[in-house]
């Protein structure tokens, strides 16, 4: 079947089925690949990386190559007092180093005498650099690195999203099979209660039982039906929760129809769809784990924002130098006799400013530490304990078959006798309640085995790449 076709035949909501329909069976793989594709959180945990690809663009905006223009003029009453024209290219680079390139002409009848210049302009290459605060690390600089660490925190974030998105999905696609079995179990000993009825009825019409037999047998038809009644509204209110994770390409949510039923298979293909099959312990790495990989990624920008701030305890010595030329095109006139240069130092005297940001970095890195190692002990005794339970499922699966199987042979030993009339309907009926019982048991355990593996999925955040 076709994806196509599993769409108009599942998800169209005006799409009507008739009773006579064959029900579709919506696989779990299918319906995971739907999840992951056309959600709105799923989608929305794909924006993850664009945020990050915008913030790490806007960073390397900061050493873009700049051009300044800055032109003073004043005139009044026809006097050109002063026209003044500055032109610089600037380029940053990586340390705290600027190259810069410069022209400068200057006309009027006022000038300042600092601002006489020759007729054709006054040309100026040079660089300008900081020796103290700002050369091997700067917020430019910093700003840059912590874009590239929160690029690749989004990756990891987006893989936690996504992965919670399919977790809650399983969740509702488990229930949604486990409502449906029990429904369907509901309707077989249903027909089996009217079958029986139907049988002791005619044998009370040929005097072989008692007129109340027959009310009994009445009894446990509607008590049947009663829990059928039961099980179909659990159905329906789980296929309603099913059918908030199903959304069509142009965001149109969808509605699971009644001729769509889960797969009851799933227990031995739910491994290989969330691909957890064939994974051990022993080969499960924690520091690949996307939850500590995102704060190990925060913890690498708190160190830059904390060595950006003992930066800052050094004093601030900027200098700058270009050589002057009229003829720029004259390699030979550019000597170190005609300049432009200068310095200029600041460094505050008590420093507590910079000295308390400093101990803010360190305590918040401290503090993320401390976050770090409570998660990886977190996510390691969780993954421990729910790989112990799924063993403890096993054993639990093999036991509640063996009891099923008992029940349903007393069950049939009871009703051999009762057609020999060596029983009673009150000894079918106690037979068979405790055979349903076992059977919801049954199904109930499945639900916590099958929950137990999307579990073990969600502790370790893993994203599912066959969709």
């Amino acid at each position: 079947m076709t994806k196509h076709f599993s769409v108009l035949c599942l998800f169209m909501v005006s799409l009507c089925f008739s009773q006579n329909d064959e029900p579709t069976i919506l696989s779990f793989s299918e319906y995971l690949g739907y999840v992951k594709k056309y959600h709105p959180i799923a989608k929305q945990a794909e924006l993850t990386l664009q945020f990050g690809q915008a913030n790490l663009m806007k960073a390397r905006g900061s050493f873009d190559p700049k051009v300044e223009v800055d032109n003073e003029r004043k005139k009044f009453k026809n006097i050109e007092y002063y026209d003044l024209l500055n032109a610089t290219f600037k380029i940053p680079t990586w340390y705290g180093i600027e190259l810069k390139g410069n022209f400068e002409q200057t006309d009027g009848s006022f000038l300042n005498l600092q601002n006489s210049l020759p007729d054709d302009g006054l040309y100026s290459a040079g660089i300008s650099a900081s020796l103290g605060q700002g050369l091997f690390i700067n917020k430019r600089m910093a700003d840059l690195k912590k874009a590239k660490l929160f690029r690749e925190q989004t990756k990891a974030d987006r893989e936690i999203l996504v992965n919670q998105i399919l977790f809650d999905a399983s969740l509702a696609y488990f229930k949604w099979l486990q409502m449906y079995s029990e429904t369907k179990l509901y309707e077989q000993f249903l027909e089996n209660a009217r079958i029986r009825f139907q049988g002791v009825k005619r044998r009370v019409e040929n005097g072989d039982k008692a007129a109340i037999d027959s009310v009994e047998a009445g009894i446990t038809v509607k008590n049947r039906a009663l829990g059928l009644e039961q099980a179909k509204v659990k159905f329906m209110k789980a296929s309603l929760e099913l059918s908030t994770f199903l959304w069509l390409n142009n965001d149109i949510p969808i509605e699971i129809q009644p001729s769509v039923i889960p797969d009851t298979t799933v227990e031995n293909t739910v491994d290989d769809v969330l691909e957890i099959s064939g994974l051990p312990l022993t080969d499960f790495v924690l520091e690949n784990h996307p939850k500590l990989r995102s704060l190990a990624f925060k913890y690498e920008g708190l160190e830059v924002d904390k060595r950006l701030k003992a930066n800052k305890l050094l004093p601030k010595i900027d200098v700058q130098y270009n050589f002057l030329t009229e003829t720029p095109d004259i390699a030979r006139s550019f000597n170190t006799n005609q300049y432009k240069g200068g310095f200029s130092i600041a460094f505050p005297l008590f420093l507590r400013k910079e000295r308390g940001d400093l101990r803010l970095a360190k305590a918040k890195l401290q503090d993320l530490q401390f976050e770090i190692d409570n998660a990886k002990i977190t996510i390691q005794n969780k993954v421990l304990a729910l790989y112990r339970e799924l063993e403890s499922f096993q054993t639990q699966n093999l036991l509640i078959d063996d009891i099923v199987l008992d029940y349903t042979t007393m069950l049939n030993a009871e009703e051999r006798k009762f057609s020999f009339g060596e029983s009673s309907l009150f000894l079918i009926n106690s037979r068979e309640k405790s055979l349903i019982d076992s059977q919801l048991k049954a199904i109930s355990l499945q639900n916590k085995y099958l929950k137990t593996k999307a579990k073990l999925f969600n502790s370790l955040s893993r994203d599912i790449q066959n969709l």
